[in-house]
C-alpha cells in the first residue's frame, strides 16, 4: 500500500522549548486554544495538542493494559462491553510495548515510603510497579527526568508515537508525511454513496485514496463523520448515524497534592501504580516530579516565589482515576469548525460515587500518614483521556465501528483513535489504542492482501480460458501453409 499520512499540527522544536514549564504551562503556547461550548453554552477550552506525534509526544508515559474483566460490559457501573475480547488484543498489546520499549522503574525512596504508610494505614491499598515507556537513560538526565509528563522529550527520551513508531517507517519509499494539514471534510466517493474517495483539507487541498482512516481522536474524529454523513444524505440510511458523538468518556479525574515538611529527593516520582480493593474501577498514580516552579504556574499568583519553591519542594502529586460509566447523552456533536462538548457527570451516578470514595479515603489516609493533601478536580479541559464518542461494538443501531474498525455502513472508512473505546478501564488508554490501530491495520493488511490473491487468481483463471479457447478456435480452423 502507499500511505499518506495528514497531521494537523507540526513537527515540535527539539531546543528544549518543550521542556520549560513557563511556555508548556505558564503560557500554553503548545496548546491549540479551540473554541468549544459545553452543554449550557458556556465557552470551553479542551486542552488539545496538534503536532506530530500528537498528545503521546506530551502524555506521562503510563503505559497500561486495561484487564481481561474490562473488555465485557458493566451494567452496574453503566459500561458497555467490547465486540472482542482481551485475547483478541494481547498480541497487539505485546508488540505494542515492544515498540514502545515498557519497562518498570525501581520505586523512589520518597514514594517507597508513602506506600509503605498508606498500607500500614489501610490493607485495602495495593501497589504494583507502573509500566512507562520511558527510556532507562532517562534516570541520567536531571532535567528530562523531571520534565517528561505534560512535557514532550528533547532526547527522544520518552515513549510515544513519533520516536517509537513513526521512526521506523518514515524512510520508506510507501509512506508520505504531510504535516499542517487540517482535514476540513471527509469526500463521499462518485459512483458509491457508501465509500469515501478521500479528503479536503482546510486548504482546499484534496487527497484521494482506496482507504480512508481516522485518527483526528474522540473529539474531531466524530464531527467530521456527522459532517460527512449528512452532507452525503445518508443519516437515514445508516444504522450508526444516531450513535455517532455519542457516549463520550474520559475518566472522572482528581488531582491531588500531598504536602509533607520533609524535603522530597526522588526524580522521576511516578514509579507505582495504587489500586483499592474496595473501589474496583479506580486507580492511583503518582504525577511527574513537582518543583517551586511547576507548582507556581497552579498556584495563586500572589504567592511569593520563595514560599511556592518551598512548597514544591515538598509536595508530592497524585492523579486519581475512575472509569466513567457510558451515558447515550453525554456527547461532542457541532461542526467540524465550532463543537460543543456536552457532558454531566450525574448521568453516571455509580462513576460519581465512586470517586468521590476514592478522593475521601485517599485524603483520609494520607492525612494519617501525615501528609496534608489538597485536590483539585479536573474538568473537562481535561481531555487527555477522551474516548467513546465512536464506540465499537456488533450493533451498527447502538455503536459506530464493527470489532474491525470499519465504520458500519461504510466501505472503506476505519477508525484507529480512542473514540472507538467502549470502556476506558481504570488505568490510561494509550496502550489500548496503540494496540487496537495495530490490530486494525493488521486485518486490513492481511484483507487486501487476500483481494490481491484473488485478483491475481481470477486473472491467471481469465488468461487460462482465453488460452483454451485459442488452441479450440486453432484445432477447428487448422492453419495452411
Amino acid at each position: 500500500m502507499d500511505v499518506l499520512l495528514l497531521e494537523r499540527g507540526n513537527e515540535l522544536p527539539r531546543d528544549g522549548s518543550t521542556l520549560d514549564v513557563q511556555r508548556v504551562f505558564g503560557a500554553g503556547e503548545f496548546l491549540a486554544r479551540e473554541q468549544w461550548v459545553d452543554r449550557r453554552g458556556n465557552p470551553l477550552a479542551p486542552q488539545e495538542r496538534f503536532n506530530l506525534g500528537g498528545k503521546t509526544k506530551w502524555y506521562g508515559a503510563a503505559l497500561l493494559r486495561f484487564g481481561e474483566n474490562e473488555f465485557g460490559p458493566d451494567p452496574a457501573h453503566a459500561c458497555r462491553g467490547w465486540p472482542i475480547g482481551y485475547q483478541d488484543l494481547a498480541p497487539y498489546y505485546a508488540r505494542a510495548e515492544e515498540l514502545l520499549d515498557v519497562r518498570t522503574f525501581p520505586i523512589e525512596p520518597d514514594l517507597q515510603g508513602i506506600v509503605g504508610r498508606l498500607r500500614q494505614r489501610n490493607g485495602d491499598w495495593h501497589a504494583q510497579p507502573l509500566n512507562l515507556g520511558l527510556s532507562a537513560a532517562i534516570a541520567d538526565d536531571a532535567v528530562e527526568a523531571r520534565r517528561f509528563d505534560g512535557f514532550a522529550s528533547a532526547r527522544g527520551l520518552k515513549s510515544d508515537g513519533e520516536t517509537s513508531l513513526l521512526s521506523h517507517v518514515r524512510g520508506l519509499r510507501n509512506l508520505k508525511i504531510v504535516t499542517g494539514a487540517t482535514v476540513a471534510r471527509l469526500l463521499q466517493a462518485p459512483l458509491n454513496a457508501h465509500a469515501i474517495d478521500g479528503v479536503q483539507t482546510t486548504s482546499g487541498q484534496t487527497f484521494r485514496g482506496r482507504v480512508v482512516m481516522l485518527a483526528a481522536g474522540a473529539l474531531h474524529s466524530p464531527r467530521l463523520l456527522r459532517t460527512f454523513v449528512d452532507a452525503a444524505g445518508l443519516a437515514s440510511r445508516l444504522a450508526c448515524s444516531d450513535a455517532i458523538g455519542r457516549h463520550y468518556k474520559f475518566h472522572v479525574l482528581t488531582a491531588m497534592l500531598a504536602f509533607s515538611l520533609d524535603r522530597k529527593t526522588d526524580a522521576l516520582c511516578k514509579t507505582t501504580l495504587f489500586t483499592n480493593e474496595k473501589m474496583p474501577h479506580s486507580s492511583v498514580q503518582p504525577l511527574g516530579h513537582i518543583d517551586g516552579e511547576l507548582f507556581a504556574t497552579e498556584a495563586p499568583a500572589l504567592l511569593p516565589a520563595p514560599l511556592a519553591r518551598f512548597i514544591g519542594d515538598r509536595v508530592y502529586g497524585f492523579f486519581l482515576q475512575t472509569e466513567d460509566g457510558s451515558h447515550p447523552d453525554n456527547r461532542v456533536h457541532g461542526t467540524a469548525r465550532a463543537g460543543c462538548l456536552d457532558y454531566d457527570l450525574g448521568r453516571v451516578p455509580a462513576a460519581r460515587d465512586e470517586h468521590a470514595r476514592l478522593v475521601r479515603t485517599l485524603k483520609r489516609d494520607l492525612l494519617a500518614s501525615g501528609y496534608l493533601p489538597l485536590t483539585k478536580s479536573i474538568g473537562l479541559e481535561g481531555s487527555a483521556h477522551a474516548c467513546g464518542t465512536l464506540m465499537a461494538g456488533e450493533d451498527p443501531s447502538a455503536s459506530v465501528v464493527d470489532a474491525d474498525g470499519r465504520v458500519h455502513g461504510l466501505d472503506n472508512l476505519y477508525v484507529v483513535d480512542g473514540s472507538v473505546l467502549p470502556r476506558s478501564s481504570r488505568v490510561n488508554p494509550a496502550l489500548t489504542i496503540y494496540a487496537w490501530s495495530m490490530r486494525v491495520c493488521d486485518r486490513l493488511a492481511r484483507s487486501d492482501a487476500l483481494s490481491a490473491q484473488r485478483l491475481r487468481q481470477q486473472y491467471h483463471e481469465q488468461r487460462r480460458r482465453s488460452d483454451d479457447d485459442l488452441e479450440l478456435t486453432a484445432a477447428a480452423h487448422p492453419v495452411r501453409t
